[in-house]
Order: structure tokens, then sequence, then C-alpha cells
């Protein structure tokens, strides 16, 4: 470990959290906890961290979740053995597509709507959302999700298919996280801190105008396009 008390190591199923042998919690929180406040690339906003089941004990983990929730950071507590998609756990965090976090892009904006895509039937089951999501909660789903109420930053949402909002979107939202770059995100203030479709990954401008019309983003030759559409 080089004397570090908490590294992060690749894998095929994601970025997973390694700790010094023997290190005590509180050493491993405060290590973590001073590298996410001092702003480090150790920990990126929006990215999926994962342990193995029984690595700390239940309140240990929660203590993490809370803690990296409040930096945009994903925490999961994953079986990280080898799996085939078809035997993928189902409550399985979308893994990166490699060891490296890919390189943020600013979205194009586009002046016509897109083509309809088509939804994998194993997606097309729809979680429906009736209320406003908030700073550090997340919601996540093998489908598509749908939510009736603002998404306020701090907040993360996580679908496997599309993302619909009906309402303002300020959190980090990641369609198609299993890899269906068919999917698409919609709202009707389109206006995340990040925006993530399969592989794929934009970063909004730090300023930005409040839309006057719904928009949606979706992947057009290769790249996240948001355009405006009527509802």
């Amino acid at each position: 470990m080089s004397g570090e008390i908490v590294k992060l190591k690749g894998s095929k199923q994601g970025l997973q959290l390694v700790f010094a042998p023997d290190a005590e919690f509180d050493a491993i929180k405060a290590d973590i906890q001073n590298k996410l406040e001092e702003g480090s690339r150790f920990f990126r906003r929006g990215t999926v961290i994962q342990i193995a089941p029984g690595t700390l004990s239940a309140k240990n983990e929660a203590a993490l979740r809370k803690l990296f929730h409040q930096h945009g950071v994903l925490f999961r507590v994953e079986d990280l053995s080898e799996v085939t998609p078809k035997s993928a756990p189902k409550k399985a965090a979308p893994p990166p597509p490699s060891q490296e976090e890919p390189k943020a892009e600013t979205p194009t904006i586009a002046p016509a709507v897109a083509p309809a895509v088509a939804v994998p039937p194993e997606e097309k089951r729809m979680l429906v959302i009736n209320r406003t999501v908030r700073g550090g909660q997340e919601i996540q789903s093998q489908g598509s999700i749908m939510i009736c109420g603002n998404v306020n930053p701090g907040a993360q949402i996580i679908a496997g298919g599309s993302i619909d909002i009906r309402g303002t979107c300020k959190g980090m939202v990641h369609a198609g996280a299993y890899g269906d770059a068919t999917a698409f995100i919609v709202a009707d203030r389109l206006m995340p801190t990040q925006i993530r479709i399969a592989d794929r990954i934009a970063q909004p401008p730090e300023q930005m105008e409040t839309p006057t019309v719904a928009e949606r983003a979706s992947i057009i030759d290769g790249k996240i396009v948001i355009e405006p559409i009527e509802r």
C-alpha cells in the first residue's frame, strides 16, 4: 500500500476501495474525508466506489456512504467477483467502462429533436418517484426512472434505461448505466451537475441560464447532445 491508508483498485466491476492492513476505521474515514475536502482527483464527483461485503460493519458502511454522498460520490457494497451480464446482481452498481475515468465533455446544443429510440425489453419497466429527490439522496433502477418532482443538487439518479424528470434537474443523472447507449435523459429544466449516458460523460458549463423549454440529452455521433423538445 506504500504507506497509503486508502487506495482505489480498478476491476471489470468498477473501482474498489482498498484499505491498508490493520487500518482503523477512524483513520480510514479521516483519510477519505481529507481527500474529498481537498478537492483532489482521488474521488471524482459522480464516480461509483465499491467495497466487498463484510469489509466494514453496517455502521461504518453507513458512515462512509453519507460522507461520499455529501461530495457527490456513489458508494456501493457489492460482490466484486467476476460475473456475466446475465448473472449480474439485480441491484449491481453501474460500473465504469474501464479503470480510467473518461474525461467530461461539454454537451453540444442541437436545434432539432433526435429520432425516437427503442428501449430494450428488459429496460421497459419504469420506476416512478412522486416527490422531489433531495441532495444526498439516490434513486437507482435497472429499468427507466420517472421523477415527478425536482432533482436537487447533490442528488443521484442512476437508471439502466432512460430518465424522465418532470421538474428541474440540478443533480447528477446517469442513464443507460449498464451500457445502453440508446438511453436518454429528459427534464423540464435540465441543469445537472453532470450527465452520464452509458460510458459517456458531459459536464455542463459552470454558468448556465435556466432553460425555458424541456430538453433531452442523448448520444448522437458518439457525443452527448442536448436539444429542446415539446412535452
